[in-house]
């Protein structure tokens, strides 16, 4: 690859990300300003990823723009660290995800989900205290649950609908527990459970309590964790195959700067 062309191609890709970083630094500035203490929690790693960005870009932007090597070189070898990152990251992320899924309940519309089918990274995390209480909090705060008597009306509609994992794991007991269905929102507990599983004694139809200490919830949440990691996952396949090409454009400049100043050449 020619000079001109690496250099243009170099400098013009992380004009671009510049841009993108700064408006992912907005995102997350806006992020803390945000009355949801959840959503707040998710600013320093946004604002951080885009400052990595707009750092990296930057390097490689003013390398490109003056043709100086060593620039050049310092891009490359934090590109090369992102590469390895997202390498490593999205191969955990496929096999953290490869196993857990929903199991289908006589009568029922939606799945449920059991805890024990999820890999032992989710379990581990998901039992953790501290990371349940605060995801606990941001569930309870979601309204969800509440939503859902508004959404359906009558017991047929909710019996087939499409309730999202964490509706069918936080928002109600495990059907085995045999619990009369009075609304979306409320069952009659008078009756005894049917099941031994520890969740039906642990659901109540207090809003703030229903099922969000129940390993039906904490599965809810693993399935919903393990779509959105999947997700991630093939973007970042895409984002490496993208990135590998700049990183190898990359290269072509750097040795093209290189090689268009003699005394740097001279002095290695």
């Amino acid at each position: 690859m020619s000079t001109s062309t690496s250099t243009f191609v170099i400098r013009w890709i992380n004009f671009l990300t510049m841009i993108l970083a700064l408006a992912v630094i907005g995102f997350g500035i806006w992020m803390s300003s945000h009355d949801d203490e959840c959503k707040r929690s998710l600013t320093l790693p946004v604002m951080g990823l885009g400052g990595l960005i707009l750092l990296i870009s930057f390097i490689g932007f003013l390398g490109a723009c003056k043709n100086i090597s060593l620039l050049l070189w310092t891009y490359l070898v934090l590109l090369f660290v992102v590469l390895v990152t997202i390498m490593v990251f999205t191969v955990l992320a496929f096999i953290i995800t490869n196993t857990g899924s929903g199991h289908t309940a006589p009568g029922l519309g939606y799945k449920e989900y059991h805890l024990e089918d999820y890999s032992s990274w989710f379990i581990k995390q998901l039992n953790n205290t501290d990371n349940w209480s605060h995801l606990r909090s941001c569930l309870v705060k979601s309204d969800d649950c509440n939503d859902l008597s508004k959404r359906y009306k009558f017991l047929k509609e909710y019996r087939h609908a499409e309730l999202s994992p964490i509706e069918a794991g936080c928002c109600r007991p495990p059907s085995e527990c045999g619990y009369p269905m009075i609304n979306a929102s409320y069952y009659d507990l008078s009756y005894k459970p049917v099941s031994a599983n520890k969740d039906c004694k642990l659901y109540k139809n207090d809003k703030s309590i229903k099922c969000y200490d129940c390993n039906s919830c904490k599965a809810g949440v693993a399935q919903y964790m393990k779509v959105e990691w999947r997700v991630v996952a093939i973007f970042n396949l895409i984002l490496l195959v993208i990135l590998s090409f700049v990183y190898f454009v990359g290269c072509c400049a750097r040795r093209n700067a290189a090689r268009s100043d003699p005394s740097k050449l001279r002095g290695r």
